[in-house]
C-alpha cells in the first residue's frame, strides 16, 4: 500500500517534469551532450541529488547522466531513464546485455514498440538470464541460426531457452 503511494507520488513528479512545471533544478551541463570529457564528479553530484532531481535528470539528462542513473538502486529512476526521448539503441543494447539489470527493466525494453526491431536488442534480451521467460521465448524464433546454435549450447540462459533453441535446430535439420 505504501509502495503504491510512493510510486504514484514519483509518477506525479515525473509528469510535472515532463510538463515543465516542476520545482527541481538540475545543472544545465547535465542536460546537453558534452563536447569534452565529463567532469569526474558527475557521479558524486548525482548521489547528492534528491529523488525529484534524479527523475528530472533521468527524463532529460545527457548520455553520461543516463548511464549513471540506469544503475540507480531506485527501480523507478531506471524506468524513467528508458523514457528519455534521447536514449539511443546502443544504450538500450548495453542495458539489455547487463546481467545485473532488473527483470522489470528488461521487460520494458522487450515490450517497447521500436527497440525489439533491432536485432542486437533481441539477441541481448534472449541471452540475458534475467529477461522474463515469456519475453525471451518470443524472440528466439527470430534469431539467426548461428545465434540459435550458441543458445542451444549455452549454460548462461534458462534451460527453457536452451531447449527451445535445440528444438528449433532439430526442426530445421528435418527439413
Amino acid at each position: 500500500m505504501i509502495a503504491d503511494e510512493q510510486e504514484s507520488d514519483l509518477q506525479a513528479i515525473a509528469e510535472s517534469v515532463e510538463r515543465g512545471d516542476d520545482p527541481y533544478v538540475v545543472p544545465a551541463e547535465f542536460l546537453v551532450e558534452p563536447d569534452k570529457p565529463v567532469n569526474k564528479s558527475l557521479y558524486a553530484q548525482i548521489l547528492n541529488m534528491t529523488i525529484g532531481e534524479r527523475i528530472k535528470l533521468a527524463l532529460k539528462g545527457n548520455r553520461d547522466a543516463r548511464m549513471i542513473l540506469i544503475r540507480d538502486p531506485n527501480r523507478l529512476i531506471q524506468r524513467f531513464v528508458l523514457q528519455n526521448p534521447r536514449i539511443s539503441d546502443d544504450e538500450v543494447i548495453m542495458v539489455a546485455r547487463n546481467r545485473n539489470a532488473e527483470g522489470e527493466l528488461l521487460r520494458k525494453i522487450a515490450e517497447h514498440k521500436q527497440w525489439p526491431r533491432n536485432y542486437q536488442v533481441k539477441l541481448a534480451l534472449v541471452s540475458n538470464p534475467k529477461t522474463p521467460l515469456a519475453n525471451a521465448l518470443h524472440f528466439v524464433s527470430s534469431l539467426m541460426e548461428r545465434d540459435i546454435r550458441q543458445l542451444a549450447k549455452s549454460k548462461n540462459v534458462s534451460a527453457t531457452i536452451t531447449g527451445q533453441a535445440r528444438r528449433m535446430l532439430l526442426q530445421r535439420e528435418k527439413r
